[in-house]
This record gives C-alpha cells, structure tokens and sequence, in this order.
C-alpha cells in the first residue's frame, strides 16, 4: 500500500494507538451536517504534545494530510479528511492541567469537552462561558472560533483564550499568548490560531478565562405575533444596555417542532428567550424592564423562572430545537448555516430570509443568538431530491449574499471549511490573498487540513 512506510513510521510512535480499522475510519468520516462521508485513511490516538508533533512530522516527511478531530460536532466539514491522510484524534488528551483559581484562568488539553470542563470547575465558584450548543471540545471550538448563546456577554472564543501551544506543519511546538489579560508584544499570534480551523497548526493545549459563577440566573420567555417584532424587541434591549447573558430568538416552525418532539404546549408563535445573571435584586431588575420593552413590542406569555428545573423548562424550545426540527422531517438531511449582521439590520435580514424561505419548496425554521446579530436556518432536505438541495443551497446562498450587502459575515460561528469557501472572495478581496500568504508561509506542504479555509489549488 502507498502509505505503509509512513504507517510503519507512526506506528512506531503510537504503537497500537494508530488505528486502521474500517469502523475506526468511517467513524471519522462522518459530519453533522451534510457534507458526505470521507474516511482518513489512519486514525491517530497521541496523548502528549510530542506525540503529536512527532506524527505531523512523519506525516509530512510521507506527504499525507493531517486533520484534527475533536468531537466532530462542527457544521461545515470542517474535520473531513477530504484528501484523505491521518485524523489526530485528541480524545486522550482531555484533562486540566492547571487551575489557577485566583487568576481565574485555566490550563487545559484541547479534547476535553465544554460540559467535562464545567463539571471539573463546579467546586471552584468559576466557569467556562462559552457554550455553542453541541457538547464540542475545547479545541474543535478554539479551531472554529466558536460561540453560541452566551456571547451576547462573555463574548466568543477569540475573547476566552488567552494561550495556545500548537504544533506546526513541520513539527515545531510553539506558545503563543500568556496568562496575562492582554499583552503588546508582538503580532497577536493566539488570534491567529483561534479560527484558523486546522490549517496551520494543531493546537494541544489552550489557556482559557474563567468567569465567576452567577450569584443569580433568571430566565424568561414570551411569545410575538410576528417575528420581526420580536426581532425588533432584541435590538431596543440591546441599545438600551440591558447586560443579558443570553436572547436567543426561535420561529413559529421551531416552535411547532419541538412542541412534537418534546410533548410541550408553548404557542405555535415566535418566541424571545432570555436570561439574565447577576445579584438577585439585579437580575430581577433587568428583568422587569425586559418585560416592559417585549410588552411595548406586543408580547404575550411573559413567563419568568429562577429556579433550575423552571429555567430548563423555559429554555428548552433552544436546547431540543435542533433534533426536533431533524425528527420533524424524518430521512431529511440538513443544510446548517448560519450568518451574522450588525443589530440595526437584524431586522431586515430575518425577515427577508423568512420571504425567502416561505416561497421555496422546502421547510427551513429559523432560529439564533439574534443578541449579537447572529441568526441560523436549518434547511431540511431530501438528500436524494436534487431540486430539494438546489433548493436548500439557494437559500444559503442566498442569506450569505444578503448578510455581505447589509454588512455583516457569511458566517458569525459556524467556520469556513468547505461549506462556505465560494463566498471568501466576496466578504474579504485581497484579504484572502493574504490568508492563502499565511498558510503557504507555515505550510508550505499544504498538509494542515488540505481543503478548507484558503483558495484551493
């Protein structure tokens, strides 16, 4: 075969932890969405930094494409070993190194998940605030530059990692960053690697922020007539300054789903979720005068919770929103995308998104963190219907060309990958000249994840 020498090479390093077995291969190759499946041709299990510097070394002595695999929650294929080659599998590298509770940050190993990380923080009065939804490692969120519902006030990844160790196309291991809250010593080397997807390194450990744990959470839902009023409730809180942790947005199809799914009875409508953490006299303050601006909107069903199991229950139409829109349309695949636009066109792009929707052939509910501007459709498919995905990939076409005019991001956390390379020119120009600079300077070879992120040969 063409690759033993090079199989021969890591196995010597990884022993039985290289692993060639077909279930091993197809379990990597597969994504959430709908990309189709392609296997790596080796599966790789390091558990220590020079482990995984010593496989892309071998690996590009022998020319094979190296893929970080963390959880393989991403979206846009973004750990499809598309060229095939060796998928570096961190899941034994998933533990704390460091906590240190008075600098409020902590050392850890890019496969731990979000979920593990938190439960390790829980008796330290800290926690990690970044949560994208999916249970994705800390790695994978760092290699997408990750979000999800709470941005709207911790912010993304980009403002949750404050160091990096990564390990180069050619086997160096460098750091970037400190434990330090900022720094000016240099070009900012961590930001270029958080969101960098695997292209040009691979990251083995990571110093995150930590936050103090709330001592207060209250959440609250209400429903709207229509959605660009509830849209425009979210952009008069938000000029107002009400600190929210998160406002996540579902449509009336959302609703109806998850009504079905989780055998709930919210009203088929769009609905506003929100939560607010803080003091308790804080956070009931916040609260009051969030009902006071959804009510000049026209909102009905304010319900309120401070209690946990009374917050889970208000919030989950978001947490089974999207398995309840799969099961909605049984065998259908789904075309995930997401874009992003300043608050004061957030209006306008929902609700020319949902026209769109409206007059295409198949059902897409519509949903999102619409607190940072930030929204999702999820465009269901038949796979095998090829005017079904025409369809679907007429409508992300078309929120990604609206989302560049009215000056906003093809994507605000899903990533490039391959899913969304046809649209680098358009929101960068010659800034992806610059981009393809970066990757052709530190891997040269292209072995870092071959056919994502940059202009493809």
């Amino acid at each position: 075969m063409p690759h033993d020498p090079a199989f021969a090479a890591l196995r010597s390093v990884l022993g039985d932890r290289l692993s060639l077995s077909k279930p091993d291969l197809e379990a990597h190759g597969h994504s959430e969405s709908h990309f189709p499946p392609t296997p790596p041709d080796a599966v790789a299990y390091p558990e220590t930094t020079a482990e995984v510097a010593r496989v892309v070394t071998i690996c590009a002595e022998h020319g094979l494409p190296v893929v970080g695999w963390g959880a393989g929650t991403s979206l846009e294929g973004h750990a499809l070993a598309v060229r095939g080659g060796v998928c570096v599998d961190f899941s034994r590298m998933a533990g704390v190194l460091e906590m240190r509770e008075t600098d409020m940050v902590a050392r850890v190993q890019p496969g731990i998940t979000r979920e593990a990380l938190n439960q390790e923080l829980r008796a330290t009065g800290l926690f990690f605030p970044v949560d994208p939804g999916a249970n994705a490692s800390i790695g994978g969120m760092a290699a997408t530059r990750a979000s999800g519902t709470t941005a709207v006030r911790y912010g993304t990844m980009r403002d949750n990692v404050l160091a990096l160790e990564v390990v180069l196309a050619d086997g160096r291991i460098i750091r970037t960053g400190s434990a330090a809250r900022k720094s000016s010593a240099g070009y900012d080397l961590t930001a270029l690697f958080v969101g960098s997807e695997g292209t040009l390194g691979l990251v083995t450990e990571l110093t995150l922020k930590l936050h103090g744990q709330p001592e207060a959470i209250g959440a609250a839902t209400c429903a709207f007539d229509g959605i660009e009023a509830a849209v425009e409730a979210v952009t008069e809180t938000i000029q107002m300054g009400l600190p929210m942790a998160r406002i996540e947005f579902v449509d009336a199809a959302t609703v109806e789903a998850v009504n079905a799914y989780a055998r709930a009875d919210f009203p088929a409508l769009p609905h506003l979720m929100v939560e607010f953490h803080g003091s308790p006299a804080g956070v009931a303050e916040q609260a009051e005068r969030f009902g006071e601006i959804v009510s000049e909107h026209g909102a009905t069903g304010f319900a309120w919770a401070d209690r946990p199991e009374d917050r889970t229950r208000l919030w989950q139409m978001r947490h089974h929103a999207y398995w309840a829109i799969l099961a909605a349309r049984p065998g259908t695949r789904a075309i995930v995308t997401d874009v992003c636009v300043p608050i004061s066109a957030l209006a306008q792009a929902v609700a020319e998104t949902q026209a769109d929707i409206a007059a295409a052939p198949i059902p897409a509910p519509i949903l999102g963190h619409v607190g940072d501007g930030n929204f999702h459709a999820i465009l269901l498919m038949n796979p095998d219907d090829p005017a079904e995905r025409a369809a679907a990939q007429d409508l992300s076409r078309r929120m990604a060309d609206r989302a560049l005019r009215l000056g906003g991001t093809v994507t605000g956390e899903h990533g490039i990958g391959m899913g969304k390379l046809g649209y680098m020119t358009a929101e960068h120009g010659p800034g992806w000249d610059v981009m393809g600079a970066i990757k052709q300077a530190l891997d040269p070879a292209r072995v870092m994840n071959p056919g994502k992120m940059v202009r493809q040969d």
